[in-house]
């Protein structure tokens, strides 16, 4: 019954306004702290709370409420763990807003009760409320007494005065009568009685009353409602009374199947016996009960004048399967244990206690108040039944569908479950991290890589808690793999250099290093190493990561070698024959990284000639004939080129000498071949045909015009016009062919092999002092 209808109801006293109790942010509010019910009734007593925050510089946290009943010097104990309230009352809390229900309300439930906070700073106890559990009354007064009959005032009344104007019924010798109100004036005749209730609450009467205060006829049963077992034996007992000393017959019935006598009736004949130990005093007694045996029964009896036809309630009886449970109640001094019945066992019955399947001795009552430990199984009987036992969760065990590798993207779900009474609550972990999710099962719709790790499953009941870990271990493809080289800084040819090539990947990937499209190297490792790099190893590399799931490629790695200058090479522009007074051009190139800066030197001086690639001279003159040289520069080193000899030649000449000097030249180069054509037959006979040495091969170069002898004094015999023919070692030499002016310096066969010639033609005639040049004819034959 709720408390708002209890008030419709007339069951409960005074609904005032609000009531706040409570100081620094401590409180409760409750709707009444004046309760009256009726016995049998349910009531409800509701309240809200707050509490600090923050309390005694700490944060404060609620960890427990409950209901207790105010009891001298001693400590308050939970209500729900009471013996006398087992199985009749429920503390329900939800938003700091809590109501306290009991059911089948009796007299003893009359108390003061208060509403504890426990928080993990401080405990805080509420105000009381006041509860009082009453019946009805049929008050006679006024009376007067007349020849056969009585004039009375009949009044119901409570201890709880009503809060509205309820209907009220009448019952005269057990039968609904016309007579409305609170009360009423009548005649009455001596063996009249009377009985009251309210509307809606007709199973909670008042008893009945005779007017005359003496003898009437009445019935007035032992219990309202009683509640047994299927297959065991019950007593439902009344007392009646009579204005007539003897009463013809008396019986029980039951009115949901007919209002005969159930010892005649089939399903109770033979079973049900009638007791009377005294008079005024019967008992029905059922043996054996069955589901079917539920249902209300009324006593009636009969006198030569008067048959009592009650239209008021009788004892209900309830016949349940013998159940009973262990309820697990936290409280505030600790775990304690409450026996309940599928039936409230009226009186004071007996219970036993067992600890692992061994009997508690000295323990009887409905609520096992010794230390409970969660390691342990705790059951207890009643009547020779014994309920199922309670104990702590075991040690979870934790199922992954689909079973095997998990794939990332899948779907995967993971069920706890553990072996607990009461049943587990589970709650979800994963390592260092806050919960998850309350609820057996953990689903994964579509796991991540990410999602790889350590989890925790925890089941907990009021007994205990265990914890189970379960690794996931998600399977995927290599990421996106990520390539570095070491050093860092600028590469420099020749030393020794790492490609690293990295990726995410489950299971471990395998790397392969790429050049282009040439494999380098395939292995778990992932590292490419070069002991010495060189120029020749620069350019892009990726790597390709893969296992079992897929591969992924890299972005490209450019990798840059530095080094110092190669040998430069030199050349000269025109190629052709240069006059003087026109302009050459000479060419210097180096492979080097970074470029190569360029300075030109002339050999034996110090400052130099230009400086860039290119070296021009714009006009030609004598005095630019000499030895070049170019030098390329980076920070990583420097190279000279080869010696490049520009030779300036001069003549003096007529027209006439012109002629016989191309005469004298053509002569000069037929008796050269006839002489080499001569020799190459003398060899191959006087060597009996073996095959000529390689490194003597034959190669004429351009013949130019020089000069004839004849055109020349013989005082200047001295200028000797000749022809040399040289076979180099080396077969890579180049091949020269040049007209030049002989310079008083003597070759080595080391600067032979570095010098480079060209020939600068000068037009006119120029009168040569006696020694101060020689003029050679220089034909090179290079192999």
């Amino acid at each position: 019954m709720s408390l708002t209808a209890a008030v419709r109801g007339f069951i409960l006293l005074l609904i005032s306004l609000q009531v706040v109790q409570g100081q620094n942010g401590w409180g409760v509010t409750y709707t009444s702290r004046v309760i009256c019910a009726v016995k049998g009734s349910t009531v409800e007593i509701r309240c809200s709370y707050t509490y600090p925050s923050t309390w005694k510089g700490s944060k404060n946290t609620v960890e427990k409420t409950f209901w207790f009943v105010e009891k001298k010097d001693l400590e308050p104990v939970d209500l729900t763990t009471e013996s006398e309230y087992a199985g009749r009352v429920e503390d329900l809390c939800e938003n700091n807003r809590c109501t306290l229900r009991i059911r089948n309300l009796r007299e003893s439930d009359s108390a003061v009760y208060r509403f504890s906070i426990i928080t993990n700073q401080d405990v805080y106890a509420s105000e009381p409320v006041t509860l009082s559990v009453t019946g009805f009354q049929v008050k006679v007064s006024n009376i007067y007494y007349y020849i056969g009959y009585i004039w009375a005032n009949l009044e119901c009344l409570s201890s709880c005065p009503p809060t509205s104007r309820p209907s009220y019924i009448w019952y005269k010798n057990g039968l609904k009568s016309p007579k409305q109100g609170d009360s009423f004036n009548d005649y009455f005749y001596p063996k009249e009685s009377y009985a009251c209730a309210v509307k809606g609450y007709e199973n909670s009467p008042s008893p009945s009353v005779c007017v005359n205060g003496q003898a009437c006829n009445t019935v007035a049963y032992s219990e309202r409602s009683i509640c047994a077992f299927k297959g065991s034996s019950v007593d439902i007992s009344c007392k009646y009374s009579s204005n007539e000393y003897y009463a013809q017959s008396k019986f029980w019935f039951s009115p949901e199947r007919s209002h005969q006598d159930l010892s005649t009736d089939s399903q109770y004949s033979g079973r049900v016996v009638v007791l009377s130990p005294w008079r005024g005093r019967s008992t029905l007694r059922i043996p054996d009960l069955r589901d079917s045996d539920s249902a209300q029964y009324l006593f009636k009896f009969k006198t030569r004048n008067f048959e009592w036809r009650s239209s008021l309630p009788g004892t209900t009886l309830t016949v349940t399967e013998r159940e009973l449970e262990v309820q697990v109640i936290k409280s505030s001094s600790g775990t304690k244990l409450v026996c309940l019945s599928s039936c409230l066992l009226t009186g004071h019955p007996t219970f036993v206690w067992y600890k692992n399947e061994t009997e508690i001795q000295g323990e009887t009552s409905a609520s096992h108040g010794e230390y409970v430990d969660s390691a342990n199984n705790y059951s207890c009987a009643y009547d020779g039944y014994r309920s199922r036992p309670v104990y702590g969760p075991k040690l979870p065990f934790v199922l992954m569908s689909p079973s095997g590798d998990i794939i990332e993207g899948s779907s995967v779900t993971l069920t706890c479950s553990s072996d607990a009474n009461p049943a587990a609550n589970y709650t979800w972990y994963k390592r260092n991290q806050k919960l998850l999710i309350e609820t057996p099962q953990l689903v994964f719709n579509s796991i991540k890589s990410s999602e790889s790790g350590e989890y925790f499953c925890t089941a907990e009941n009021k007994l205990g808690r265990t914890s189970k870990s379960f690794f996931i271990d998600v399977k995927y493809p290599p990421k996106l793999p990520s390539v570095s080289v070491s050093p860092s800084a600028e590469i420099k040819e020749g030393s020794s250099v790492t490609l690293t090539c990295s990726s995410d990947a489950n299971p471990a990937a395998n790397y392969t290093w790429y050049k282009r499209n040439q494999t380098l190297f395939q292995g778990p490792e992932g590292r490419y190493n070069f002991t010495s790099i060189s120029s020749e190893d620069r350019g892009n590399y990726y790597c390709k990561s893969e296992n079992q799931y897929g591969e992924n490629k890299s972005s490209p790695l450019s990798i840059d070698v530095q080094y110092a200058p190669k040998l430069p090479s030199v050349s000269v522009s025109p190629s052709a024959e240069i006059e003087e007074g026109s302009s050459v051009t000479l060419t210097c190139s180096s492979d080097a990284n970074p470029a190569a800066n360029y300075t030109w030197y002339k050999e034996d001086e110090d400052s130099p000639k230009a400086s860039g690639q290119i070296f021009n001279i714009t006009v030609v003159r004598a005095e630019h004939s000499g030895s070049y040289y170019c030098e390329a520069q980076n920070k990583m080193g420097s190279q000279n080129s080869p010696l490049l000899i520009l030779v300036w030649a001069e003549f003096e000449y007529s027209g006439a000498w012109k002629s016989a000097a191309t005469g004298t030249i053509t002569v000069v180069l037929l008796a050269i071949i006839l002489i080499a054509v001569f020799i190459w037959f003398k060899r191959n006979k006087s060597d009996g045909g073996e095959k000529p040495d390689n490194n003597a091969q034959l190669n004429m170069g351009p013949v130019h015009d020089v000069p004839s002898d004849t055109a020349h004094p013989a005082e200047e015999q001295h200028d000797l016009h000749y022809s040399s023919i040289r076979f180099p070692q080396n077969p890579e030499d180049a091949l020269y062919s040049n007209i030049g002016r002989v310079q008083p310096h003597r070759q080595t066969e080391e600067d032979e092999d570095m010098v480079e010639y060209t020939a600068v033609k000068t037009p006119g005639l120029r009168r040569q002092e006696v020694g101060e040049d020689l003029f050679a004819l220089y034909s090179t034959v290079n192999k």
